[in-house]
């Protein structure tokens, strides 16, 4: 069992980072093996719509999507972190998904290039600054489009707001670790069919 941790953020020790490092922390204590990408460190190129992977289901940029790609593929589950800039997602983690409109061509193709694994689950853990849900319905509806896109099952969500005025002693943000640990400890074998609207 392999889980996939893809971190949005550009803050390397953040509050983001630090959920999604919980997270993974539960997933190897049940019993999977993890692997973490932080897209802040990587050379990609947004999307340019060139339609390139149309015919092939491979996009025509050389760059650190190359990795990316792979590692999605071997994924049995996903958890990706964002905190909430202007009402979404990063720049970096949607540079990411527009590029996987590649992986989209793949799957329509008959002998596509994405394993067809039954019962991937993903997990998103949402970070803002004020404690708004509408914020985690925007970032959501771009998250679920992506899983859907890679044949993956929308099944966890944490969303923490209020980050700014918490402090290292914060109850909350105590709270908010031990969830992103649970989430995921049981992402690993939380079933296909519990899918979130």
């Amino acid at each position: 069992m392999h889980v996939l941790g893809i971190s949005g953020s550009p803050k390397k020790k953040g509050f983001t980072n630090l959920l999604l490092d919980e997270a993974l922390d539960g997933a190897r204590a049940a019993g999977a093996q993890t692997d973490k990408i932080i897209l802040n460190d990587l050379s990609f190129k947004p999307c340019q719509e060139c339609w390139g992977c149309k015919d092939t289901g491979v996009c025509v940029h050389n760059d650190d999507m190359k990795m990316v790609y792979q590692k999605i593929k071997d994924a049995d589950h996903i958890i990706i972190a964002s905190p909430i800039y202007f009402s979404t997602i990063t720049a970096q983690l949607k540079m990411m998904i527009d590029r996987c409109n590649s992986l989209w061509m793949a799957r329509r193709k008959e002998g596509g290039n994405i394993p067809s694994k039954t019962g991937r689950n993903g997990a998103f853990i949402c970070v803002a600054g004020e404690d708004k849900k509408e914020y985690l319905k925007n970032a959501k509806s771009v998250l679920k489009a992506l899983f859907a896109t890679i044949g993956i099952v929308y099944s966890k969500e944490l969303f923490v707001g209020g980050i700014d005025k918490m402090t290292e002693s914060s109850p909350k943000r105590k709270d908010a670790l031990l969830k992103s640990y649970e989430l995921g400890a049981s992402i690993v074998q939380f079933p296909s069919r519990g899918r979130l609207e």
